[in-house]
């Protein structure tokens, strides 16, 4: 008792202040009904095992405490009281048993502390224990299950504590009940204590105890100390194997797990339906299709294709193995299906990128009457996401009161999540507000939310929001935050995480500190990003793809392929991702020879088919290096039909290189595809205004006109002193405006000294000095005069537009680099140019 009493000692003070007021309550009226508890107790409906046999060697000698006369057996309120089904049925039957004077058998009292427990009653089984007088072993037993059942740990093992002080011997199930609860929750101080109270009872070798240990243990995450148990016992049956293999599968062990079974059966142990049960999801896990198909193979020649359990692990198992279509096929075959087998079909579905047919089960689910729960729900809410059906997940949305989840957080934030990918933040937001309990998902939830709808202002408040109320962010919160961050491409911004993700320790997790590289890649600092990337003890797929797609936004194709190959030494399997990170860097720098080698090696090497981005990549690779011609032929000789991105990329290099025969081609097919896309027209527009047709000018911003399509206006962002300014062309609103377009005049002056001359092409119908004017009042030229004033000499500035730089304004940019002595890193809407000394790092090929 030592252990246990340190513990539990201030639970019995207060549950039981003294024996002499425990003696004061067993001279109550024996009724039940007088008797009122000290407090009701909290139910729950945890499932444990069966109660102890009655006669079971584990008990002690019978004596008269524990006799039950036989003719009780046979009376016919024992019989109705086994055939018992609900709380209704029970208060029927307890009047007769008063009636017939049974209430004072040990029998009635003990089936009827078992039955009220069986139903979640607590409250009223402690009724009926109290106020016996003479209470048999048996009795103290079934109450200690109920405990363990429906109240806390600490009630349990409060109860426990009277059952020693009232010298009742504990029985092997005593413990068992409380090591399940001790593991369920996780209490390793408590489950140890346990562990010792078992060991001093003297059950250190009884195999159904130390089942009981090892499960605790490895529910307390502690496997190799589950192992230790395990190797310890002198015998082992099959339920003992089953815990230890579900307990290294379910602590993210697979191999092992595997290797458990096989020398079970070298042992003499041959594999049951729950070995099947435990072992599948190590398999899904891993990804191991041929190991799944050899498992679901013996468990039909073991005769255990019939059973619910392992067909449902089995469409689990084939689900997260990618064979969704096997998952299927048994899920169809399947009779008496469950609501887990539903909800593995409906996750099976979602996960393989198939949530239409995700939410056709859940709509036969409903067809059928299927009781749900909070995984069939948030199954459902996860396809609509997918989907982007905001009216679908409205449909699920208005369940939720029916079913009776509106508050189910977990719930909540799924309902959260659903409406942020349907681009409905703001009913996301209002959700958000209302819910009484928010835990730290439902926070990343709502930062994920507006991030990835381009609130990014929204993202950054949030989280500082949720600092001010001391919840630590996780490894999830800081992926959500940092993508936002490096949108707005402010350095000092990005400095800042970085220190709170050290502070915090997460700098270590792999996919935080993969988001740190893409974050440092697009504030313009890629050194810094390859520096974060080295020192990485663990880099994942997506780190390097975020590395190489770095080099190329900054125009440094070189470096890209360089450490691509690098990758493939490392033995890194590139994705389809790593292949259009690769062709982006190529088609930056020109490398048009580059570019045809890996898309021939995505297929050849990889076995990996290219898709439309990847068409869209050389398509924009042929155009940039003036390859017009070919750059159409490929287009015409694609396997699959160009989308509205290939003929975009198209007309773009029609743009750069005045081709005006293509780029009415491409942009007719694009009006073809979209009519309604104002950046198109204005290419277009563009092209005809370079080579001086100004009727077909005027022509395309009519038609413009006629369909409200509005030219999105450019802008351009700089932060200073944690101020961010926002500079849109022809912008006088902002308080320097005025010392702005002044200094610019010199600035204009001093540049065209330096041989600087304005490219007025693609103005017309103003005088020539107007047009100047109209090209100094562009946003990024706005924002550059800004910083020069507010900086000191020497200070590198930084800056981002939301379009392509122009011809004119990049051209200008390098001579004011040249003449001011500053550099400048402008981030555009496709990639990075520095410009230092009079040069770009774009080497004029954008």
């Amino acid at each position: 008792m030592r252990g246990l009493t340190s513990m539990a000692l201030a639970i019995w003070q207060y549950r039981f202040p003294h024996p002499f007021q425990e003696c004061k309550r067993r001279r109550m009226s024996s009724h039940p009904l007088s008797f009122t508890p000290l407090r009701r107790i909290p139910t729950n409906t945890l499932p444990l095992p069966p109660p102890p046999s009655p006669t079971s060697n584990l008990h002690r000698t019978p004596s008269s405490r524990t006799y039950i006369p036989s003719h009780v057996y046979k009376h016919p309120s024992a019989i109705l009281l086994e055939l018992c089904t609900s709380m209704k049925e029970l208060h029927q039957f307890i009047p007769l048993i008063i009636k017939n004077g049974l209430y004072s058998e040990h029998l009635f009292q003990t089936k009827l502390v078992s039955l009220f427990c069986k139903f979640g009653s607590l409250h009223e089984a402690a009724r009926v224990f109290q106020p016996i007088e003479d209470k048999i072993d048996e009795l103290y037993h079934t109450m200690l299950k109920g405990y363990a059942r429906n109240s806390s740990l600490d009630d349990a093992v409060s109860f426990f504590c009277r059952m020693r002080y009232d010298g009742v011997r504990p029985v092997v199930y005593n413990f068992t009940y409380l090591l399940k609860v001790c593991g369920d929750n996780a209490d390793l101080r408590k489950g140890k204590e346990i562990h010792c109270q078992l060991i001093v009872n003297g059950f250190a070798s009884n195999v159904f105890a130390m089942t009981g240990v090892v499960n605790m243990y490895a529910k307390c995450r502690l496997v190799e100390e589950a192992y230790k148990m395990f190797d310890r016992m002198p015998e082992r049956d099959l339920v003992c194997w089953n815990t230890i293999i579900s307990g290294y599968a379910q602590n993210g062990f697979g191999k092992t797990a595997l290797e458990l079974v096989l020398r079970m059966q070298e042992e003499g142990k041959r594999p049951d339906s729950i070995t099947i049960v435990s072992i599948l999801p190590a398999v899904a896990d891993m990804g191991s299709l041929r190991i799944g198909r050899s498992i679901h193979g013996y468990s039909m020649r073991a005769g255990f294709g019939s059973f619910v359990n392992v067909s449902t692990a089995l469409v689990d198992m084939y689900s997260k193995c990618g064979s969704v279509g096997t998952a299927g096929l048994i899920f169809d075959r399947m009779t008496g299906k469950t609501v887990v087998s539903w909800n593995s079909m409906i996750d099976g579905y979602v996960q393989n990128g198939d949530p239409g047919a995700a939410m056709e089960i859940f709509q036969k689910m409903m067809d059928e009457q299927v009781e749900m729960t909070n995984v069939t729900v948030m199954g459902a809410l996860h396809a609509c996401a997918d989907l982007g059906d905001v009216e679908q997940g409205r449909f699920v949305h208005k369940l939720l009161d029916q079913l009776e989840l509106g508050s189910d957080v977990s719930v909540m934030n799924s309902l959260i999540s659903m409406y942020s990918k349907c681009k409905r933040v703001d009913i996301a937001a209002e959700i958000f507000e209302n819910l009484q309990h928010k835990t730290l998902v439902s926070w990343n939830a709502m930062i994920l939310g507006y991030a990835q709808n381009g609130r990014i202002n929204e993202a950054i408040d949030y989280f500082c929001k949720m600092q001010l109320q001391n919840i630590k962010p996780d490894s999830f919160t800081m992926v959500s935050v940092i993508p936002a961050l490096a949108e707005l491409s402010v350095l000092p911004q990005a400095k800042w995480i970085h220190g709170l993700v050290i502070r915090t320790c997460l700098d270590k997790n792999v996919f935080v500190a993969t988001a740190l590289v893409d974050m440092y890649a697009k504030c313009g600092a890629v050194h810094t990003a390859r520096k974060l990337f080295d020192m990485m003890d663990e880099r994942h797929v997506t780190t390097w793809n975020a590395m190489i797609d770095g080099y190329g936004t900054h125009g440094l194709g070189k470096a890209a392929l360089e450490l691509f190959e690098k990758m493939k030494k490392e033995v890194i399997k590139p994705n389809e991702v790593t292949f259009l990170c690769v062709l982006s860097a190529c088609s930056h720098s020109g490398l048009v020879e580059e570019g045809f080698h890996y898309l021939s090696s995505m297929k050849k090497d990889y076995g990996l088919e290219p898709a439309m981005d990847h068409y869209g990549a050389m398509v924009d690779l042929l155009g940039r290096a003036n390859r017009l011609n070919e750059a159409w032929d490929f287009i015409q000789k694609m396997p699959i039909e160009p989308a509205i991105s290939v003929f975009g990329a198209m007309l773009g290099a029609c743009r750069i290189h005045k081709n005006v025969e293509l780029g009415e081609m491409a942009a007719n097919r694009i009006f073809d595809l979209d009519p309604d896309d104002g950046g198109y027209h204005v290419l277009l527009a563009n092209i005809y205004a370079t080579a001086s047709m100004w009727d077909k000018v005027a022509r395309v911003r009519t038609t413009m006109e006629k369909k409200g399509i509005q030219k999105t206006p450019g802008w351009s962002v700089v932060e200073l002193q944690n101020e961010v300014h926002t500079f849109y062309s022809g912008t006088t609103s902002h308080p320097q405006a005025k010392k702005i377009y002044a200094f610019l005049e010199t600035l204009g002056d001093r540049i065209k000294a330096a041989g600087y001359m304005p490219d007025t092409n693609s103005v017309h119908d103003v005088e020539d000095v107007v047009k100047e004017q109209l090209l100094n009042s562009h946003s990024e030229k706005l924002a550059i005069a800004f910083s020069l004033l507010n900086t000191s000499p020497g200070t590198t500035i930084h800056l981002r537009k939301n379009l392509r730089v122009c011809g004119d304004c990049h051209n200008a940019t390098k001579y004011i680099s040249l003449v001011t002595k500053r550099e400048i890193i402008v981030r555009d809407m496709r990639r990075f140019h520095h410009f230092k000394d009079g040069t770009c790092s774009c080497g004029d090929y954008w």
